[in-house]
């Protein structure tokens, strides 16, 4: 389930306020943003560039809008009935969520301590920027790993593994819930070795619940167009049948919970 995006206001000056964010749309959706019906906040700023995005309008914070913790959490409000039944919550995503620690942070206390379920989107590649409070308020990480060898990573997202494999010790350290989200793109991420590796990687991580495989898609192509920005994997196939069948069995083989 989808409501119709909310556009964003251009923003002129950097993030300043205590208090106050920058973000590019919300959203609501049944999948793999966490479990149940949830309030989807995309964040605005990323520091990283995956050839498959698909968001790019949530590249560069001064094309979001500036807006406060409470009146997130009043738009939120308008829902909580309905997520509250449907098994739901807040996600936080973006662009990348840590790029703005204190906004991030204050949200997730905020939705936590109204009683909302809290899961927080991120590639990990800003993972120092989440204090032990935060991730205390955070019930679910969704980490993005985007592969597990290094080369491949930096040609897929233009930075680099190591902080995000940091991060993902150090929720397993805290004992913290997460999943594991990995998009298949063929011919880019599909290497049986880089998938066997981040598959043994992660069933070393015992608060790791499940693998989300995500084929990867074209859908934000026409995105891309109205930016004015090329998209860099236009002319390639999502995964078929037999290649997504490959890959979940890999993970099973090492004991790891795919969906």
């Amino acid at each position: 389930m989808n409501t119709t995006t909310q556009p964003a206001r251009c923003l002129r000056h950097p993030l300043q306020a205590p208090g106050t964010g920058v973000i590019s749309s919300w959203d609501l959706s049944i999948g793999v943003d966490g479990p149940g019906t949830r309030f989807v906040l995309f964040t605005s700023g990323c520091s990283l560039r995956c050839l498959y995005c698909q968001n790019p309008e949530t590249w560069r914070m001064r094309d979001g809008r500036q807006v406060t913790t409470d009146e997130v959490m009043a738009e939120i409000d308008k829902y909580r009935r309905f997520i509250s039944v449907a098994g739901g919550g807040v996600t936080l995503s973006g662009g990348e969520p840590l790029l703005q620690p204190r906004f991030t942070a204050d949200l997730l206390r905020h939705c936590h301590d109204s009683g909302l379920h809290t899961a927080l989107d991120t590639s990990g590649l800003l993972g120092a920027n989440a204090t032990d409070a935060m991730l205390t308020d955070t019930d679910l990480v969704l980490l993005d790993i985007k592969s597990f060898d290094p080369a491949t990573y930096r040609h897929v997202t233009g930075g680099p593994l190591q902080p995000t494999l940091r991060f993902a010790r150090r929720l397993a350290d805290l004992g913290q819930p997460a999943w594991i989200r990995f998009v298949l793109v063929p011919g880019l991420t599909d290497d049986p070795r880089n998938v066997d590796g981040l598959a043994r990687f992660v069933s070393g991580l015992h608060n790791v619940e499940r693998v989300d495989v995500l084929p990867f898609h074209r859908m934000a192509a026409a995105k891309y167009r109205r930016l004015g920005i090329r998209f860099p994997l236009a002319d390639v196939a999502p995964p078929d049948h037999a290649l997504l069948s490959r890959v979940h069995a890999q993970f099973r083989a090492h004991g790891v919970i795919t969906a």
